[in-house]
This record gives structure tokens, sequence and C-alpha cells, in this order.
């Protein structure tokens, strides 16, 4: 068997198959069989060996974990009793044939649909006829949801970049095609604001790079958390009454806490506007500071069209968007609560949202006490 099992294995040209090869190579064959099964066992890599018969004759714990049965009930068991998948029985009947495979395999669980990345190789009896076949497994469902995540990263960086520039050059064209300064005075304001919106986009792309490399730096010092929010909250009224929304800012005592005030200011400032972007007109945004079992709490609450509840679980992971049409009309990227989200990670706080469809939103940020004043 461990000639077989280690060509086997060797196909996946994995790391972890490499120190196995290497931890067995100085040993007797008894010995080595003994070491190398051993070794498969504790690998993160599932392994399947089936006999003839198309029953499970060896198998590790990491396959079992993978493919949702128990280990000593699947021993001497049929293969597609323990894996009822019919995909993966039309391959180990094509290693029977001598045809290895190496494909993903989608695996239906009571979590959901996971994809594996599945070798199935035949082993040689040494006549030409496999006596047997090694099912070798890596759960891949995390590494194609990156995936996924690049591809939409690319195109809605894409989208949100070839849109202002698009307009930027219109408008620049058109000053320049004229010569009057009514013109000029029409479009150049307007091309210096789609600068700055993608000056925004670029910062964010940017935050979210150096909180994933871990430096995210911050600059602590001991700052009033309502003199944190308050500029930020007055540089909204405008435009929060232009959409005829009221915008308020309520603290029932000061709260001091030890932050980076400029990425404090940056949390608000994602919070408030995305509260005004997601309220219809007529509607409140109100900003709470208080404070509740030894931490500062900031809640920002919006009586907008609230969150669908499938959603509400990753509105702060990275690129991901309740609304797609509605977050490229309001220049939203999927990123804005994700950085919100590593800020307060790195100042040791955490932040949760709530929410009603058709109702509204609660976004509630809790940051470590460092002074408590009166109550007004």
């Amino acid at each position: 068997m461990l000639g077989a099992f280690s060509r086997a294995l060797g196909l996946r040209r994995s790391e972890e198959i490499s120190e196995v090869a290497g931890s067995v190579s100085d040993v007797s064959d008894e010995r080595r069989e003994g070491a190398f099964e051993r070794v498969v066992r504790a690998l993160n890599t599932g392994v399947i060996l089936i006999d003839e018969r198309r029953r499970i004759e060896f198998v590790n714990d990491a396959a079992a974990a993978l493919f949702g049965f128990d280990v000593e009930r699947a021993i001497g068991a049929h293969v597609l009793s323990a894996i009822p998948n019919i995909e993966l029985e039309r391959r180990i009947e094509e290693a029977f044939s001598g045809e290895a495979s190496i494909a993903p395999l989608t695996v239906t669980s009571v979590e959901g649909n996971r994809i594996h990345a599945v070798s199935v190789v035949p082993l040689d009896s040494g006549s030409g006829a496999p006596r047997g076949a090694v099912v070798i497994a890596e759960d891949r469902t995390e590494a194609g949801r990156l995936d996924r995540a690049r591809t939409e990263l690319i195109s809605n960086v894409s989208h949100e970049l070839r849109t202002p520039l698009s307009s930027i050059k219109l408008m620049l064209e058109t000053v320049i095609a004229s010569a009057d300064q009514e013109t000029a005075d029409l479009f150049v304001p307007q091309a210096l604001a789609q600068v700055d919106r993608l000056a925004t986009l670029v910062e964010k792309l940017l935050d979210q790079a150096r909180s994933e490399s871990g430096v995210l730096r911050l600059r602590l010092q001991d700052c009033d958390i309502e003199a944190v929010a308050k500029p930020i909250v007055a540089s909204f009224e405008a435009h929060a009454a232009a959409k005829n929304i009221r915008l308020r800012l309520l603290a029932s005592r000061p709260v001091r806490v030890e932050a980076d005030p400029d990425r404090l200011a940056q949390v608000f400032v994602n919070l408030v506007d995305n509260a005004i972007r997601h309220t219809p007109e007529g509607g409140t945004v109100t900003v709470e500071l208080d404070a509740a079992g030894g931490d500062a709490i900031a809640r920002v609450r919006d009586t907008g069209s609230g969150i669908p509840f499938r959603d509400l679980p990753h509105v702060f992971d990275r690129f991901y968007v309740v609304d797609r049409s509605r977050a490229r009309s309001s220049s939203g990227a999927g990123l804005g609560l994700s950085i919100v989200k590593q800020i307060v990670d790195a100042h040791g706080g955490t932040i949760t949202a709530e929410s009603r469809l058709g109702k509204g939103t609660t976004f509630t940020l809790s940051l470590p006490i460092l002074h408590l004043g009166s109550a007004r």
C-alpha cells in the first residue's frame, strides 16, 4: 500500500506531502508502512482508500470532516453510502479503468454547498488492473469565495473608476472646446467633485490594503468621543438638509477614550454617510453617544430602507454590497463598513448592526472607556 499511496499523494505536490515522504524515508519497509499510515492519518488533506469492491479500506479524520461522516462507521462501508455523490462515483469508476482525475467536486452539506479539490487515483496492483483507488480531497470553498471576491472587486472598482473618469474627460473637453467662462464655471467644479470621488475610492482601497497587511497604524491619545463626532455630524448637515433628512447628535455625558481621533473620525464619516445615503427624504439620522458597562457607546440610527436579513451577517465583509445597483449610483464599493470594522477592531472595540427591512438600521460601536464624565 505504501508505494501506491506515495505515488497517489505525490500527485498533490504539496509541502505537506513532501514532509510525509521525508519522515518515512530512512526506516525499514514494515516500520515505514506504519509510520506512513500514522502521518497520513494526521494530514489536513483528506485521504480515502477504496478497495476493489468499492468499499472504504482506510480513511483519515480530515476526509471524514470534509465529507461529513464517522470514521469508524465508514470503514468497510460502500464509498457511496458515506459520500452519496454521483460525480464522485463516476470518477471512482474511471479510476478503476485506470484513469486518474483531478477536478473540483461540489459537496452538499447542512451548511450549504462546499467546493473540494478532489483527486481520484487508481492503485496499481502490479498486474495492470487497479486493485483500488485513492480519493484525496482539500476544502477549497474559502479559496473559491476569495477568487469570486477578487473578480467582483475588479469589476466593481473598474466601474467605479471608469464612471468618474469618463465624466471628468467629457466635462474638461467641453470646457476646452468653449471659450465661455460660464461653461467653465459650470463644469470645472463638477470635474473637481468627481476627482474627490476618485480620491476617496483610492483612499478606501489603500486603507483596506493597510489593514489586511497589519500596518494600519494608530496614533492613540486621550480624546473626547463627542469632540470627534460633533464636527463630522456638522459637516453632513448641508447634505442631510438637501435631502430633507433630520440629522441629530445626542450626547448623554462626556466620555473619553484612548483612540486615534483621525481614525475614529473616519468611522463616524463612514457610518453617517452610509446612513444618509440609505435614508429617504423626510427621514431621520441620529448619532447617540453614551456609556454602558465600562464601554463608550456610539450608535448611528437611521429610518432608511434597512438591510435584508440574509445580508445582515455580511455587511462588514470586504467588497460586500447589499444592493449593487444602488451602490453604484451612490459611489459604494463595498469597502466602507469593512474599513470601519478594521479600525474598530484595531482599537480593541466591537461594532454590530441591527436592521428591520423598511424600518431602518442601527450600527452600534463600543470602545473601552478611558474616563467617564458627569451625566448632563
